[in-house]
């Protein structure tokens, strides 16, 4: 199950609006002379995993993004061109060659080849070994050989042994030039390269073919603008430094130390006093402040993600539509958002980002629009609950807006409602997936790349490895599966357009907000970056003296 972009704390994402974008994104923070030997500090929380294909959250994301540089990045127009790639290349979207880049070489001195990148996604496609990003190789032709069912439940260890420890799709052409031929065409194929799971991994990674040392995540060896400096400081920090054999654009400062925190606000407090330098997302208590602390220090720019409240449609209180559709109508974004955000969010109409290409305003019809007289009426017809919950995780920050949609369902159904907070996302999840009652949840996706079935297959195809309220619609499951196979981004839209609309009548997920950055920085940087996967531009940031 994916829950890399299921991000825990609340996120303050993107500036769809003039006013917002206004604010600006990156720009000088402090002022002087750009000083190339002092390292910065940076805020996340403890990673889960430092591997590449078993990091599927932000905070592991952002250190990664450090330590290795992917095959493909994003332009502004958020389509993909080469970075450790030279080329990507295919002639009918199934059949893709990759040919790499000369003059990269890992931390170590290795130099990075075709069977850095064969050897690291079959490790992380080979169901034993556990990784949270496996379903991303699932395209990959063979990748089914590497998956087995453990029948008792124990985990993938205790499944029989897979029929393959490779993927037939994978083939190695030279030193510098692989192939992957896909199960079936996926036009898209090439964007999903940014993403961490596709990263390379040295041979000192292995400690045989196909076993990953133990030791390695705790000082991870990649091919990026970083090395490790040390070993990951567990609950405390994960130091890196610059790595001078770099071949491309090189950092501007020496080094980056990540600074685990576990509450914002503490780091907040101390980007204030100057004894931090980055963070990537201010807290919703600290909002209404912040433009006045921070000065032109205070950054919003664009991000992907999407906040919303989903339904455990397994449930038989919210296993009608039109129970769903009326708590949706009862709910008043735009106060929320004005409220609460202080503006620095944007009420969320549709399924799919703003970002991307084939995004349309409301799809959600009548049903994201508020309307709390034919929202009372709806939900006394369809006989909905006289109690609701709202289950959050207590450790992102989401109490203040959690308490506040309570408040409306209160006044525009009549219906008892309460905020329930787990201590921490995996709890949530936890009983989620064990189908313990929770009531509504609280979610919130973060793209793993720019594609409208990013947003659409993980979170509401009946087997997506992210849809955790047992929504399931054939229909809709066939829709995404033909875009995917589309000739063309014009008709893979259509087909994507399409499945939305599905999500509009079924509405399995109530859309409340679509996202920015808002983050500061301290006196003691300048040219502060983030992209829309919520990550700070290690290449760009600049230490002044």
């Amino acid at each position: 199950m994916q829950v890399r972009r299921l991000a825990a704390w609340t996120a303050l994402p993107l500036a769809v609006t003039l006013g917002l974008a206004a604010c600006g994104s990156g720009g000088n923070g402090g002022s002087g002379k750009s000083n190339p030997n002092a390292a910065v500090s940076i805020q996340i929380g403890e990673p889960q995993h430092l591997v590449p294909t078993n990091t599927t959250e932000t905070s592991g994301s952002q250190v990664l993004a450090g330590l290795f540089s992917p095959l493909v990045d994003y332009d502004a127009q958020n389509k993909p061109y080469e970075v450790a790639a030279q080329s990507v290349a295919s002639s009918d979207n199934k059949v893709w060659t990759i040919k790499l880049k000369d003059g990269f070489t890992f931390h170590n001195g290795q130099k990075v080849m075709s069977d850095d990148y064969i050897n690291a996604w079959n490790y992380g496609a080979y169901a034993p070994n556990g990784q949270g990003a496996s379903y991303f190789f699932e395209k990959i032709a063979g990748y089914d050989d590497l998956q087995s069912v453990d029948p008792d439940g124990d985990g993938p260890k205790a499944a029989p042994a897979p029929k393959a420890k490779t993927m037939s799709g994978l083939k190695k052409v030279d030193d510098q030039t692989f192939t992957v031929t896909l199960s079936q065409p996926y036009i898209d194929f090439k964007t999903m390269l940014g993403y961490t799971a596709f990263y390379p991994l040295p041979k000192a990674a292995f400690s045989a073919p196909g076993v990953l040392k133990d030791s390695y995540e705790q000082a991870p060896i990649g091919q990026g603008p970083f090395k490790m400096k040390g070993t990951w400081q567990h609950d405390a920090k994960i130091e890196v430094e610059r790595y001078d054999a770099y071949p491309t654009e090189k950092p501007k400062v020496q080094g980056v130390e990540f600074r685990i925190y576990q509450q914002l606000s503490a780091a907040y407090a101390d980007v204030l006093g100057d004894n931090l330098d980055v963070i990537p997302t201010i807290a919703t208590e600290n909002m209404s402040s912040a433009a006045a602390d921070l000065g032109d220090r205070y950054k919003t720019s664009p991000m992907s993600s999407f906040q919303f409240l989903a339904f455990p449609t397994f449930d038989k209180n919210f296993s009608s539509p039109d129970v769903r559709k009326a708590i949706s109508m009862a709910i008043d974004r735009d106060e929320i958002t004005k409220s609460v955000f202080k503006g620095s969010q944007q009420p969320a109409r549709s399924f799919v980002s703003p970002v991307l290409p084939g995004y349309r305003d409301n799809t959600a019809g009548a049903a994201g629009n508020f309307n709390p007289t034919e929202a009372k009426k709806l939900y006394q017809a369809a006989g909905g609950p006289a109690k609701i919950t709202i289950s959050y995780n207590g450790d992102g920050g989401h109490k203040d807006w959690v308490d506040a949609t309570c408040n409306q369902l209160k006044a525009n159904l009549g219906v008892d409602c309460v905020g329930s907070a787990e201590p921490k996302f995996a709890d949530l999840l936890t009983k989620v997936e064990k189908k313990q009652p929770v009531g509504l949840f609280r979610m919130g996706w973060v793209m793993d790349y720019p594609s409208m079935e990013d947003y659409l297959g993980p979170l509401y195809s009946t087997n997506g490895s992210s849809n955790y309220y047992g929504y399931s619609n054939p229909e809709f499951d066939k829709l995404v599966k033909e875009g995917s196979a589309a000739p063309t981004q014009e008709e893979a839209i259509k087909k994507y357009q399409q499945a939305e609309d599905i999500l509009a009548k079924d509405m399995p997920v109530i859309p409340l907000r679509f996202g920015q950055n808002v983050y500061g920085s301290s006196t003691k940087v300048k040219n502060v970056e983030m992209d829309l996967f919520q990550r700070v531009n290690l290449v760009k940031i600049e230490a002044v003296s």
